[in-house]
């Protein structure tokens, strides 16, 4: 349950979810190119997010690097990403996991701003929810339906609706 309720007037707009994910990802340290809008955003997961981004979305956020959640959320195991990390060639992600990630790290964003706090994001992310039918939050990430249902559910939270 939230700490604190958002309206609408104190949600963040679309743009910085994005902004706000770009950097979850490591942002203008590991990114070549910036992201403002969606479109930006559209153009940095068709070419790619940089598997060093993948890593720094794993720091960022604890509850990824535990079991096989990575893999949920985002179709990487902690192993492939371990050895990635070696790899200096600059290797990105194919599309499919970094739209994943991409759309993991607008999640989280999201969530942050309605829960107030990362941590309580984090936290939230690993308790059944009501509203989700009593399933955890990270258990519907595999695939994009429950990605979506995740989204529809905080856009609920951000309204008070709670079931």
């Amino acid at each position: 349950m939230p700490t604190s309720t958002a309206t609408s007037s104190t949600r963040t707009a679309p743009e910085n979810d994005a902004i706000r994910a770009y950097h979850l990802l490591g942002g203008d340290q590991i990114m070549s190119k910036s992201v403002r809008t969606a479109l930006d955003a559209h153009d940095l997961i068709v070419a790619g997010i940089p598997s060093k981004s993948l890593l720094h979305l794993v720091e960022g956020v604890r509850f990824l690097s535990a079991g096989d959640t990575l893999n949920k959320a985002i179709g990487i195991s902690i192993r492939t990403l371990q050895r990635r990390k070696s790899d200096t060639t600059g290797k990105v992600l194919s599309i499919e996991q970094s739209s994943r990630a991409w759309r993991f790290a607008e999640i989280i964003a999201k969530a942050t701003d309605i829960m107030g706090t990362q941590e309580a994001a984090e936290a939230w992310f690993l308790e059944p929810a009501i509203g989700l039918n009593n399933r955890r939050p990270i258990d519907l990430l595999a695939s994009s339906a429950g990605a979506g249902v995740i989204e529809d559910y905080l856009t609920r939270l951000e309204y008070g609706v709670y079931t």
